[in-house]
């Protein structure tokens, strides 16, 4: 019997399920938004890129006419986000060793390990180019206001920032980091799109029914595709999602597998805390995701304006500055600014959290060192600011840089959800299975994501 048809057992990992910390779920809201939190983190790596840099590009391309397009892209991979996270909280996996778990191994320098391991470090290195382009985004929300300080010094600043931060490697001080900056880009984005109302730029009904005519512009096809890998949770963000889950001890919680009433009653109690989480990321990313497409279809595709290279941020800057006055240039720069380098400290954060799971699974470090993954998070805190610095240097174009690290992440959503729904299916007691609804249409987002993932290979490669 393989790994993978191996049934959950008592043995838990004392990353993330360590034992004697089993605790009864909270009964109330007020005790459920307690324990909320893994939602904050992942809401500000979600609104980032793909919403001011590729949902808005999307917009100004096409207009108004690719709206379902975004809200699919939003709401979609929410119940893949779900039901992977599900699988962690109960397996006591981490999302490598899940990976791992997968049959057909490929030959390592320690040990054998899976295929998706492999193409995770791929997905790793597009994942750094991305980097780039938000670091590289955020330097040039800063140089915005104040541009006589030029935007390699900027960028150079945040890394430094970043660094100090992450430091500490502590998950409490980065969920109190990352909610200021939530509320803070939220309540900008939706003001700025309420303003908007007021003016010449108004988003109108029709607008709205015309988005909902299912237009597919296929001269846009590789940015609308970038634009679905990005908008919403992305493959990444899925992941790390996980690692954010089992810091906030949600694995803990519930504790090892036992076969008793006492336990499947303590999973299906934390499963709704977790179901919760869920639906925050859901609605927040959504009231700062429609906003942006609104900003990018009403102003910049009426001007002209496409925006591109070291002039990304600016050219943006247009959807406030030509309805609300050059004033609002300000305004833009900070939600920017909030916007980008919450994405870049969460994104640095979370992928601090893949690297001593990879030395796992490849052989080079033993699972039971707690100590020492706490160490190389630190330590990659420290160090990959400086190398996204240096990414951004070499390519100064925040556009290009995201759609390379989009189109990735949106040929690896299928692969993640094959995975989750064999290892539920073979790994997690009948019990805490989804509900039929669930099961269902996580193997319908399987196949309308397989189609994507091809797309993203033919167009970007092969197409016109």
């Amino acid at each position: 019997m393989d790994a993978a048809s191996q049934p959950l057992t008592a043995a838990g990992d004392e990353y993330t399920q360590p034992t004697g910390q089993a605790e009864a779920p909270p009964s109330t809201v007020a005790d459920t938004l307690r324990y909320l939190g893994p939602s904050v983190i992942i809401t500000a790596t979600i609104v980032g890129s793909g919403e001011i840099i590729l949902t808005a590009s999307l917009g100004a391309a096409v207009g108004y006419s690719m709206l379902w397009w975004v809200l699919f892209s939003c709401w979609s991979k929410s119940i893949l986000q779900a039901e992977l996270a599900r699988y962690i909280v109960l397996s006591g996996d981490t999302y490598l060793r899940m990976l791992n778990r997968i049959p057909g191994k490929i030959p390592g320098p320690k040990q054998p390990f899976s295929w998706p391991i492999g193409l995770g470090l791929i997905g790793f290195a597009t994942g750094i180019t991305a980097l780039g382009g938000l670091i590289g985004g955020a330097g040039l929300a800063v140089s915005l206001v104040l541009p006589e300080l030029p935007t390699i010094y900027a960028v150079a600043g945040l890394a430094v920032l970043t660094a100090a931060l992450l430091w500490t490697g502590q998950y409490n001080r980065l969920q109190s980091i990352m909610l200021v900056f939530v509320v803070s880009f939220t309540l900008i984005t939706v003001t700025s799109a309420l303003l908007m109302q007021d003016t010449d730029y108004a988003t109108t009904a029709a607008d709205i029914i015309s988005g909902f005519t299912f237009e597919w512009h296929v001269s846009f096809a590789v940015m609308a595709l970038a634009a679905y890998g990005f908008t919403g949770v992305n493959a990444g963000e899925i992941a790390a999602y996980t690692y954010w889950c089992i810091e906030k001890g949600y694995p803990a919680r519930i504790g090892p597998f036992e076969d008793t009433p006492a336990w499947y009653e303590r999973a299906h109690g934390w499963l709704k805390v977790l179901r919760t989480d869920v639906w925050f990321t859901l609605v927040i990313l959504t009231c700062a995701t429609i906003p942006f497409y609104f900003l990018g279809a009403g102003v910049l595709h009426r001007i002209g304006e496409t925006p591109e290279g070291t002039e990304t941020v600016r050219r943006l800057s247009a959807m406030f500055t030509e309805v609300l006055g050059a004033w609002s240039l300000i305004l833009f720069a900070i939600g920017a600014f909030c916007i980008l380098y919450s994405s870049t400290v969460a994104a640095v954060a979370a992928g601090g959290r893949y690297i001593p799971d990879y030395l796992i699974e490849l052989g080079f470090m033993s699972r039971e060192r707690v100590d020492l993954r706490h160490k190389i998070i630190r330590w990659y805190g420290l160090i990959v600011p400086f190398i996204g610095l240096g990414m951004y240097w070499g390519f100064q174009n925040p556009v290009l840089m995201v759609t390379i690290g989009a189109c990735f992440a949106a040929f690896m959503l299928p692969i993640q959800s094959g995975i989750t729904i064999y290892l539920q299916k073979k790994r997690l007691p009948e019990a805490v299975q989804p509900h039929w609804p669930a099961k269902y249409l996580l193997r319908i987002l399987f196949v309308v994501q397989a189609v994507l993932a091809a797309l993203v290979i033919y167009f970007p490669i092969l197409g016109d």
